[in-house]
């Protein structure tokens, strides 16, 4: 269940309220290493390996795991064009938009943001005319009223979250 993945929890900086010390430790080495084994989970933990599970199972039925996920180290990854997408939507018609953007397999990333502008999409195309027409598509979503969009060109710092 948990080998060879990264743990992805509902808000990865933020201590989760109504969890114990032993549910926070837990997420916590996950967090550093979701490859280890119950067995190795359940050593570190000083409890039994029938403890973790159980800790697993209930933190995953109550939303505090909300997935697994791997981690691919930005070198190995496949190459492309990584851009920030700044958009202002009508604010009636944000829900909408911001559905309508989740459902763009080029974004990995949408934000809520306060400014001027009130979404932030992460995104890769492979290449600057699909980041073209990627673009044009989001304008074309009604309740869009403008979009600021850069070219992210090298990572200076990436430190998990």
């Amino acid at each position: 269940m948990i080998g060879g993945y990264q743990v992805v929890s509902a808000d990865p900086g933020e201590p989760v309220a109504g969890l114990d010390g032993l549910d926070r430790q837990l997420l916590e080495l996950l967090r550093v290493n979701a490859r280890l084994p119950v067995v190795k989970l359940a050593k570190a933990l000083g409890c039994a390996r029938s403890t973790v599970q159980l800790r697993l199972k209930a933190l995953e039925d109550g939303g505090q795991i909300t997935g697994y996920t791997i981690s691919v180290a930005a070198s190995r990854a496949r190459p492309g064009i990584r851009a920030m997408v700044l958009i202002s939507v009508d604010s009636k018609l944000e829900p909408e938009v911001a559905r309508e953007l989740t459902r763009r397999h080029e974004i990995h990333k949408l934000y809520a943001v306060s400014g001027r502008f009130d979404l932030c999409a992460m995104l890769t195309t492979e290449s600057t005319e699909e980041l073209d027409t990627l673009l044009d598509r989001i304008r074309a979503i009604k309740g869009v009223v403008d979009t600021v969009s850069t070219i992210l060109l090298s990572n200076k710092l990436d430190r998990p979250e």
